[in-house]
């Protein structure tokens, strides 16, 4: 597995990571059998996989301890990145506040991310989402302090908006952002890509295949179940993804042009893109994670990017990414 570094912080992993909250959460029922989703991280770890994304809202915490018990055996060999910000009962559960990026609340869910990895210090501690009630340049001092304690290694925020990025820089240098973008998703384009290039700082781009749209195994006349977040996203009603499959299908034309998948003509988009960029696609079957990790070695020449830059920028994706009380957290 080719290895990327995150920006200007030193931080080097895999050129592709996993993104581990399908595991707990968001895509239909959770397996039922966590040791198999055990042997599932650590055959990503034999395939060369090094950099592994959860965060302490996926599950309730419960993703956070299946990943750090999965990975205990290979701790100095990878690195895990973790989210705060979200508010919690002390039952655990969600609490009605939201968001809670409040310096000493930071400085208090930290070490439970810290027992539930089974680390002494988190490789990459983002925010999950800016807090409005929060400055952050508050945010970031609360995370220096953690740097300097020992408990964090480098930091980083999730859905950021440019402005932000540069505010909390300036405090505490930002190691990586992390945001949605895909062919289907390419709003950080417009600001934060350039403002990341200028400050060095690294790109880690979550749902890199839309969401399992991007691998051309889901059509108009696919079902969710009713705890599969799709059910939500107008971006995945019948309607839009009738009107959406012609990107899938540029991306098959060119797959079939190279021998792939749709799914690593995304992937390959993606890492042509920019050096520092680590996509952390997820999945929970390993011949998935087989075809992902296959993406690393799609060769994507100049025409074939070319191509699909021609084909896609015909294409007017229909439907929000987001129902409107989510998309209203991204981006601050």
């Amino acid at each position: 597995m080719q290895k990327r570094t995150l920006g200007s912080s030193g931080l080097e992993v895999s050129a592709l990571g996993l993104g581990c909250m399908g595991m707990s959460q968001s895509y239909g029922p959770p397996p039922g059998d966590r040791q198999d989703m055990i042997a599932f991280i650590r055959a990503a770890v034999e395939r060369g996989v090094t950099f592994f994304d959860t965060a302490q809202v996926y599950g309730h915490f419960a993703n956070e301890d299946l990943v750090g018990e999965a990975l205990a055996p290979f701790r100095n060999q990878l690195a895990i990145a973790t989210k705060f910000g979200f508010d919690f009962r002390p039952d655990g559960e969600r609490s009605a506040n939201g968001l809670n990026s409040r310096p000493e609340y930071i400085k208090q869910m930290v070490d439970g991310s810290l027992r539930r990895l089974r680390v002494e210090s988190i490789d990459l501690f983002y925010q999950h989402r800016v807090d409005p009630n929060v400055s952050i340049e508050d945010v970031a001092g609360a995370v220096k302090d953690l740097i300097a304690a020992g408990k964090v290694k480098d930091f980083g925020l999730s859905e950021a908006a440019a402005p932000t990025i540069r505010r909390a820089h300036a405090v505490q240098p930002v190691a990586a952002v992390q945001s949605e973008y895909s062919l289907w998703w390419r709003r950080p384009e417009e600001e934060v890509l350039p403002t990341l290039e200028e400050l060095a700082i690294g790109f880690v781009p979550y749902s890199p295949l839309g969401k399992g749209f991007l691998t051309g195994t889901i059509d108009a006349q696919a079902e969710f179940t009713s705890n599969d977040i799709r059910m939500t996203i107008p971006r995945f009603t019948p309607e839009a993804r009738r009107a959406n499959q012609a990107l899938v299908d540029v991306l098959r034309a060119i797959a079939d042009r190279k021998e792939a998948t749709p799914a690593q003509i995304a992937l390959g988009w993606l890492l042509a893109r920019k050096p520092w960029m680590v996509p952390i696609p997820g999945t929970r079957r390993l011949e998935r994670l087989d075809e992902n990790l296959g993406s690393a070695a799609v060769d994507l020449t100049p025409d074939d990017l070319r191509d699909i830059e021609r084909a896609a920028s015909t294409i007017s994706i229909q439907g929000g990414r987001y129902p409107e009380h989510l998309e209203r957290m991204t981006n601050l």
